[in-house]
């Protein structure tokens, strides 16, 4: 049963997360904390961290540790399975028929239109992940530190061109050192 739910909610969440990963966090924070309890919003959120630190797409590596946390080895298979197989084959009977229908108005005003949703689910899922990456620790000196920690980031990697995987290591590092 509890592997049947694992696939079902991924399956949904990521058939309905139009725009990619990101846009389906929200949806997936939804099917694991309200739905089915399997986490709870803190921890939902420090997986969240965890895994846009780690290298590769977001949706697939919250699938698999979330899957692992429910049922195991098991339960990251399904969970995984479950993200990427729906997405894989819709995408390819999808391509067939959006290339046949490339220059249609009603395709161009449908993709035009989903926009806006995809840029709301995205700010949903910055002004959700801010509440657990700029959480105050209470009557701590280091308590502007993940503010500093974003500002500098935001600089460094929109201004300075410089390769966010310098700015993840250095954040890595400091929250080891300064945010225990």
């Amino acid at each position: 049963m509890i592997l049947w739910q694992l696939f079902i909610s991924f399956a949904r969440a990521t058939m309905l997360g139009y725009g990619g990963g990101p846009s389906t966090i929200p949806l997936y924070e939804n099917e694991v904390v309200d739905r089915y309890g399997w986490m709870t919003t803190k921890e939902f959120g420090e997986a969240l961290a965890f895994a846009n630190a780690l290298p590769g797409p977001i949706a697939t590596k919250l699938a698999a540790y979330i899957g692992f946390q429910v049922a195991g080895w098991l339960g990251a298979s399904i969970a995984l399975m479950a993200v990427v197989m729906p997405t894989a084959i819709l995408m390819v009977v999808l391509f067939s028929v959006l290339h046949k229908f490339q220059n249609n108005p009603i395709i161009k005003g449908m993709i035009k239109g989903v926009q806006p949703v995809i840029f709301v689910m995205l700010a949903m899922l910055a002004y959700d992940f801010a509440k657990y990456a700029f959480t105050p620790s209470s009557g701590s000196i280091l308590s502007f530190l993940p503010f500093a920690m974003a500002a500098v980031f935001f600089v460094m990697v929109q201004y300075l061109g410089i390769n966010p995987a310098w700015g993840v290591l250095g954040s890595l590092i400091i929250g080891a050192v300064a945010l225990r």
